[in-house]
């Protein structure tokens, strides 16, 4: 009998036993699929951030990911599709080792649901998504020499009011008192009287302005590129897809977006007239940025026209200044039939001389700039380059000169950038982007309001054994 009471401790004894195994095999199982769950989603996570964009990497050098794969339908529920695939592959054991033997999978998970509920598209925020990214690309940029320059000539630009003086209407007032006092009069034949005719040099050069800068200044006007885009088809002409901005985390790692390290940036991967970049289909993109027309031509036609505008008001201020100048367009004034026959026209003829004379000088200055030479903002009596004569044959007159002191085109062109409109900026350079990433193979569709770089999913797993978890988790480039 005695044995049989050692039989039921023993029984007893084991069933404590086996439940404490049990529900420490049961808590390991449970510690398991979490731990595996936070490994899978890592995993899975970083996976979608690896199938960034390599063209746009490689052309630009940022991180976004294209929600369209390469493909025509963009939308972040491809996204979802990609990680929840990634998700599941890590999950399951088939093709393991252990299954091969035949042993059960221990934690038997499989992905439940996978939603992604914020992103950072591209041209969030105005493009401030993007411009995070390129802030944080330059963050070691020496900016120092580049700023000092531009603040100079901005400096300079307000100084003289060379965006806002309008010397046309000053020309124009010239041109009204002419008019106001009347030509002279001769009498040709008995009773017949005609006016005599002015002459006036500064019309012949006036002429000219209708012919367009670039066909004054250009050697070979055919030269200029003639590529042309459909503006309709990029960023800045159609409605843009939306995501949530940019997400806290990134906003709280990186860098607030420094307007100048994103121009200086443009420089950097955009070409411009006298420095093309062969993967470009505009061949004058920092052109584009300032004229955002279709053709280059017109492009560069239109930043030619503000340059010969800024030219032509600081060499009115300076000729007006030139004590010698003024003698030189005087004689010429008064030697004209019609002034020696009627003084007053002298002083307004003069200086219809003078603007005209700075006009040509502007023309110079312009051709000078895309020749590659350098031309100060405002000039002395050694940096001026025309003579007199060369109101009679301006095209003639104009030489190309790679040398001279202060500024060239490129940092012309920095100062407008840096003046313009900066959201103007941003989407020009976004259309610029997509221009380039298109010519491409497998990217004819590509568009950047279809890419984000930071993503928060919230995922759920489910085990075969009864047991569902679930996690948020953001992920991205910062």
């Amino acid at each position: 009998m005695r044995k049989g009471y050692i039989t039921v401790f023993l029984t007893l004894t084991l069933t404590l036993i086996l439940s404490l195994v049990f529900t420490v095999i049961e808590g390991a199982r449970i510690s398991a699929i979490r731990m595996k769950f936070e490994c899978v989603a890592d995993i899975g996570m970083n996976s979608v951030l690896a199938e960034y964009h390599r063209e746009l990497l490689e052309q630009y050098d940022l991180l976004f990911v294209d929600t369209s794969y390469g493909g025509r339908r963009a939308n972040i529920g491809n996204t979802e599709a990609h990680l929840k695939q990634y998700l599941q592959k890590n999950l399951q054991t088939e093709g393991s080792i252990g299954s091969s033997m035949g042993v059960r999978d221990f934690l038997a998970m499989s992905a439940d649901e996978v939603n992604i509920l914020q992103y950072s598209i591209a041209s969030d925020e105005k493009g401030a998504v993007l411009k995070r990214q390129v802030t944080d690309y330059m963050s070691d940029y020496p900016l120092g020499a580049i700023l000092e320059k531009i603040n100079m000539g901005i400096s300079q630009l307000e100084q003289y009011g060379l965006d806002k003086r309008d010397v046309g209407a000053e020309r124009a007032r010239y041109e009204a008192k002419i008019d106001e006092i009347g030509l002279p009069e001769e009498e040709v034949e008995e009773g017949v009287f005609e006016e005599v005719p002015l002459n006036n040099p500064a019309d012949v050069a006036n002429a000219t302005r209708s012919s367009g800068v670039l066909n004054l200044v250009m050697e070979n006007p055919s030269q200029v590129s003639a590529a042309k885009v459909n503006l309709n088809d990029y960023i800045s002409h159609r409605t843009c897809m939306q995501g949530t901005g940019i997400c806290k985390e990134a906003a709280a790692i990186s860098g607030q977006t420094n307007e100048l390290v994103f121009q200086v940036y443009l420089f950097e991967k955009c070409g411009y007239y006298g420095q093309e970049m062969d993967k470009s289909l505009l061949k004058y993109q920092i052109e584009y940025l300032l004229a955002g027309k279709d053709l280059d031509w017109e492009n560069l036609e239109s930043v030619a026209k503000k340059l010969l505008v800024w030219r032509e008001v600081a060499n009115v201020i300076y000729i007006l200044s030139d004590s010698a100048k003024i003698a030189e367009a005087k004689a010429m004034a008064g030697a004209l039939a019609a002034v020696l026959m009627c003084p007053a026209l002298l002083e307004p003829v003069a200086y219809t001389i003078l603007f005209a004379w700075a006009y040509v000088e502007s023309l110079q200055d312009v051709k000078t700039l895309l020749s590659g030479g350098r031309v100060p903002i405002i000039k002395t009596a050694a940096d001026w380059k025309t003579g007199i004569n060369s109101l009679t044959n301006v095209r003639g007159s104009l030489e190309a000169d790679s040398g001279g002191r202060g500024l060239d085109y490129k940092e012309y062109l920095q100062i407008m950038l840096f003046l313009q409109n900066r959201d103007q900026r941003t989407f020009r350079a976004m259309d610029l982007m997509e221009m380039d990433i298109r010519r491409t193979p497998g990217n004819a569709q590509f568009r950047l309001d279809a890419c984000f770089d930071t993503y928060q999913a919230r995922l759920s797993v489910a085990s075969q054994f009864g047991y569902a978890y679930e996690m948020t988790r953001t992920y991205g480039f910062y």
